[in-house]
């Protein structure tokens, strides 16, 4: 097995890993024993749950988040410095991708230390796919400001950008404010934005669907998901073009 900087996607949610993970994943996940992990605790359920027979207790899990620095991330990378692969873990979907994954990516780079990125599920990617906004140029956005005057703010730069250029826009938002977003949305945006919400991909819940804010502002706001669970505790995309 090549030493190399291992980057693991886990599920988007409560979602079997067969649906979303090819097999090949669990064979590189049984050859690793250094995980560089978001956190340990469910690290440790999703391997066990890749492998039931995974040798937990002789494995090392190294955390990463908040309250980590670069130089305890370089320490991270030693076993791949002496030969030995690693695993990066993050809480859900691709490593890396709008999370601390990214920091230990850009360690080893700058190393030259090899870097694998594997298979599976990646909610933006998934989101613009089905939107039907176009994924011939977008932007991933992050969060958005708190504040309603500079999200206001913020939202019609993103869409004088999607006009302007046909660049579908996405940004994220907590699950206990995606109601607030979505008035925000309609609140700001010119009637014949096109706003796609993409909440709960790849899950029971899953519910993608992309209307004209003029639609919207008649339909209202979807209550639940396709398996029944409130959307204030469902993970969305919102993507706007025109």
């Amino acid at each position: 097995m090549l030493p190399a900087l291992y980057l693991i996607p886990v599920t988007l949610g409560e979602t079997s890993i067969e649906q979303v993970l090819p097999s090949y994943n669990q064979e590189v996940i049984m050859g690793i024993r250094h995980f560089i992990v978001e956190n340990i605790r469910s690290s440790r359920r999703f391997l066990r749950q890749t492998d039931r027979e995974f040798p937990i207790d002789d494995s090392i899990f190294y955390e990463m988040g908040k309250h980590s620095d670069e130089r305890q991330y370089s320490q991270y990378l030693q076993p791949l410095r002496e030969g030995k692969p690693v695993g990066v873990i993050s809480e859900a979907g691709c490593p890396a991708v709008a999370d601390p994954g990214a920091d230990i990516v850009a360690i080893a780079q700058r190393e030259g230390l090899p870097v694998v990125p594997l298979v599976g599920p990646n909610s933006m990617i998934m989101a613009v796919m089905s939107s039907g906004l176009g994924g011939q140029s977008f932007a991933f956005n992050g969060y958005l400001p708190v504040d309603a005057a500079d999200r206001a703010k913020r939202l019609k730069s993103l869409e004088t950008r999607a006009w302007t250029e046909g660049q579908t826009q996405l940004f994220i938002e907590t699950p206990y404010r995606n109601e607030k977003m979505f008035h925000s949305l309609l609140n700001t945006l010119r009637p014949q934005t096109r706003l796609c919400i993409a909440a709960g991909i790849t899950t029971a819940d899953e519910y993608i669907r992309t209307l004209r804010i003029s639609e919207w502002q008649k339909n209202g706001f979807p209550k639940k998901g396709a398996g029944g669970t409130d959307f204030s505790k469902v993970p969305a995309i919102f993507l706007i073009n025109k």
